[in-house]
């Protein structure tokens, strides 16, 4: 036998389809409908036309001026772009989400999007021995890397409200003196934890094992959790580009945290590769983060599609999850989640579903511009119809 017995273990992420034979609305990969700023792309062909040689070069494998553009970027807006406050080229943050120090660049690590960030995370602060806890229904990437870097896990249910059910969380992590690791807002439910709940929870959790929260939808309107860095010493966010700020396509993301424990990440990229983000994705990264009003807008404009769409699913007879998020989590009683999908998909639309057990009659809608929802909204009309 030709392969190792861990690559016969392995069970790969399925990624929302990408679909090459029709030209398919998609609301199926929570891709953000809108383009990057114009500022971006002035940037990406400025770089290329003027800098052609740099692409011959090595980039610089730490991000100094990407770093410091993502701190900037956080220290003005709080870490939520939907309610930051812009006049002019001026931006505070909402009170809600002032952070009570100062972001540095020190404190951010980047990498080829959250998921390798995540899996450097993984390999960082997971022990093969020691089980981490994780939400049973969370983001699928989670248990793809604790098969491939051969970690235990310990996966609890969501309350039947679909929110995370912290106690459990919380009990299993010091039963198995192991860490913690969930989505908030959470994928795919939508649902979020205050500042104050994850506090509560880093109050009663090791304060000697990792405590990790993704925020990769928070920017919609959830609550960031980078405030608590002044207090907890353990706590890792991961963030990312492709999501709030219309960068799926660059690859892009980065983790918030304290200097000593981005160092520990760092170490784990330089023993894989040394130059991870390539120079133009530096470039534009560093452009979007200055480009902070076109964001919040667009970040806005999602989130007042969202809930213009949760309204809609409510009053035509769907069980639909208030959202903190760019996508609603929704089941329609008399039609099963991969009939809707695929009654959507031949209306010229693309949703998601899941096999996975416990969540097989929901799909999940990523929300797309207001032309694209309006088509979706008459997709479903006549889908409901017929049942």
């Amino acid at each position: 036998m030709l392969t190792s017995n861990r690559m016969n273990k392995l069970h790969p992420y399925v990624p929302g389809e990408q679909p090459k034979d029709r030209d398919y609305i998609k609301l199926n990969a929570n891709e953000n409908p809108y383009p990057p700023s114009k500022k971006v792309k002035k940037a990406a062909v400025s770089f290329i036309k003027k800098n052609i040689e740099k692409l011959g070069l090595y980039p610089d494998p730490d991000s100094h001026e990407l770093h410091a553009a993502i701190a900037d970027m956080l220290n003005k807006t709080g870490g939520v772009l939907c309610r930051a406050k812009t006049t002019g080229n001026i931006t505070v943050p909402s009170e809600q989400d002032k952070i009570p120090f100062t972001v540095t660049p020190d404190m951010i690590y980047t990498g080829n999007g959250s998921d390798e960030v995540l899996s450097f995370v993984f390999y960082a602060f997971f022990d093969s021995g020691t089980k981490f806890v994780m939400p049973q229904y969370t983001y699928s990437f989670y248990p793809v890397y604790a098969g491939f870097y051969d970690i235990p896990m310990d996966t609890i249910a969501l309350n039947e409200d679909w929110s995370l059910n912290t106690k459990e969380m919380l009990d299993h992590a010091k039963a198995n003196n192991g860490g913690i690791i969930f989505a908030n807002p959470n994928a795919p439910t939508g649902l979020g934890l205050t500042r104050e709940q994850v506090r509560q929870m880093l109050l009663n959790a090791n304060p000697d094992r990792i405590f990790i929260v993704d925020e990769a939808y928070v920017d919609f309107g959830g609550e960031s959790c980078i405030p608590l860095l002044a207090e907890f010493k353990n706590l890792v966010i991961v963030r990312t580009f492709s999501k709030s700020l219309c960068g799926a396509g660059q690859r892009l993301g980065y983790i918030v945290a304290n200097p000593e424990l981005v160092n520990i990440v760092t170490t784990v990229k330089n023993s894989v590769n040394h130059f991870p983000l390539d120079a133009v994705a530096q470039v534009t990264g560093k452009t979007a983060c200055m480009d902070i009003p076109y964001y919040v807008e667009t970040s806005r404009k999602v989130a007042y599609e969202r809930d213009k769409f949760y309204n809609f699913l409510s009053e035509n007879g769907f069980y639909v999850i208030k959202s903190q998020t760019n996508f609603l989590f929704a089941r329609k009683d008399g039609i099963s989640g991969e009939d809707l999908y695929k009654k959507t998909k031949e209306q010229g639309i693309l949703i998601r579903h899941f096999n996975t057990p416990g969540i097989e009659d929901f799909v999940r809608i990523s929300i797309g511009t207001s032309e694209q929802m309006e088509k979706l909204k008459n997709a479903f009309k006549t889908i409901l119809k017929e049942i």
